[in-house]
């Protein structure tokens, strides 16, 4: 046992990133949740992506260095390449067939760059490319191909969910920091563009 979150009985134990996994081990007949076809998630992603790069444009630079709460450590700009990168560590992953390891989503950007805005919406504009073209040139949309991640095997339907649902509880979090510095949002995302997503429902959790 080397990550968390994890469920245990005893000395069994199963990681709680996949919630079905979970229920399966605790003897449960699914958690209820229906995943959004492939088609839908795809369109949602972008959607999150997109209005990422909106908050970010927003955001005052010389703020990009606090932290984005108090008790971790992980400033603003951080967060907002992290918004990006879990997009591209799934292109890598179903186009590259890199291993999704827990560190692979959470690879920093260099020192010395994502500054301010612009450059945050360039980096979202490639890899929004990346993820577009990876899904125009999918000839199998069931998306149940197998894959290797940190905590197991999962289909690529179930990995897609949980990085869309990840880039968009992300971007729920840029709301509430421009929130913060009294700016209002430019388009918020509204309930219509999230639904479906099994989000969290408080903002850091």
């Amino acid at each position: 046992m080397r990550n968390l979150p994890v469920v245990a009985k005893g000395e069994q134990f199963v990681f709680g990133q996949n919630l079905e996994d979970v229920a399966k081990f605790l003897g449960l007949t699914g958690t209820g949740h229906t995943p959004l076809p492939p088609e839908k998630l795809v369109e949602k992603w972008i959607t999150v992506l997109r209005a990422a790069q909106r908050y970010l444009r927003q955001l005052p630079k010389e703020h990009l260095s606090d932290r984005v709460i108090e008790n971790r450590d992980r400033s603003i700009r951080l967060l907002g390449h992290h918004v990006f990168r879990i997009a591209e560590a799934y292109v890598e992953t179903v186009v590259d067939g890199v291993e999704f390891s827990k560190n692979l989503p959470n690879i920093p950007p260099k020192d010395g760059t994502f500054l301010d805005g612009p450059e945050f919406v360039t980096y979202g504009d490639a890899v929004i490319g990346r993820l577009q073209q990876w899904w125009d040139g999918l000839a199998d949309r069931t998306c149940q191909q197998e894959l290797n991640t940190y905590y197991g095997p999962q289909t690529m339907h179930q990995l897609f969910e949980r990085c869309t649902w990840h880039s968009a509880q992300h971007s729920r979090q840029l709301i509430h920091l421009l929130e913060r510095f009294h700016i209002e949002p430019d388009r918020r995302l509204r309930p219509a563009d999230l639904a479906g997503l099994p989000l969290p429902e408080r903002l850091f959790e």
